[in-house]
């Protein structure tokens, strides 16, 4: 399993990469919304610990969505102003002060919903007017192996420890930034600030298929088993597909530009 997750991860971070040069950040961020690294950690935990343990911690990486899109809007901001050492530690921070937040609220499926559903709908005005330069000089290296290289050591790092810490906090780690991260350092190195924003803008979007992965398992873990992971891989990737639509509109208070590299 652990072999699996070290080679899932980098294998879609290159796809995601691969993507943002083909059809721009939007649907680069867009597809990191699918449950990659959540739904590894979670069906190992289920595995490990039993369906009732998996279906808390998913309750909790339910409730995570809030942490990740501050993340995502945080690092969006700063980035604009700084370079990327700072961008990371203050959305880093912003993340571990939310999280702790949430580990000291009793667990609620009541509670998880609504605080993703206030999240998904408050993102689109968190991030910053950017306008990308559509026609600008060829960015610098990718470095595609350095980006998967990190993802599988976040990968490790996150599931070692959250196969130690009790439910809430697995369901909480499950949903660390190990994407966002990667992909919003190397991001803002090879192609600047405002294709950043507009990645992780577009990850906000894709984050409902992964708020209705982790819904689906916190309702149907304890009377399915493990059937419910086919359910809710079913139900996110058909998510995934409602959301493609909103890559065409106006998300928050983007620019004529920015469209343009939606609709490319």
């Amino acid at each position: 399993m652990l072999i699996l997750k070290l080679l899932l991860i980098p294998g879609f971070l290159l796809l995601i990469s691969l993507a943002g040069k083909r059809w721009g950040p939007s649907v680069a961020g867009w597809l990191s919304g699918l449950p990659v690294v959540v739904g590894p950690i979670l069906l190992f935990l289920a595995l490990e610990q039993g369906p009732a343990f998996a279906a808390q911690s998913a309750t909790a990486a339910l409730s995570a969505m809030f942490a990740m899109i501050a993340f995502c809007a945080s690092y969006a901001q700063v980035a604009q102003r700084a370079g990327w050492p700072v961008a990371l530690l203050v959305s880093l921070s912003v993340w571990a002060v939310i999280a702790v937040v949430l580990s000291l609220i009793p667990a609620s499926l009541v509670f998880s919903a609504c605080a993703a559903a206030t999240a998904l709908l408050a993102a689109p005005y968190l991030f910053p007017v950017v306008q990308p330069a559509l026609n600008g000089p060829a960015p610098k290296s990718d470095k595609l192996w350095l980006r998967m290289v990190a993802g599988a050591l976040l990968t490790l790092f996150v599931t070692l420890l959250a196969s130690t810490v009790g439910e809430r906090w697995s369901g909480l780690l499950a949903v660390f930034p190990v994407l966002g991260s990667v992909m919003a350092v190397f991001s803002q190195q090879a192609r600047g600030p405002a294709f950043t924003a507009l990645l992780l803008r577009a990850t906000a979007i894709g984050m409902y298929s992964f708020a209705a992965f982790c819904l689906v398992l916190a309702l149907a873990l304890p009377t399915m088993g493990m059937q419910a992971f086919v359910l809710a891989v079913g139900v996110s990737v058909a998510m995934l597909g409602v959301t493609r639509r909103l890559l065409a509109r106006p998300f928050g208070p983007t620019t004529d530009a920015g469209r343009a590299v939606i609709r490319r």
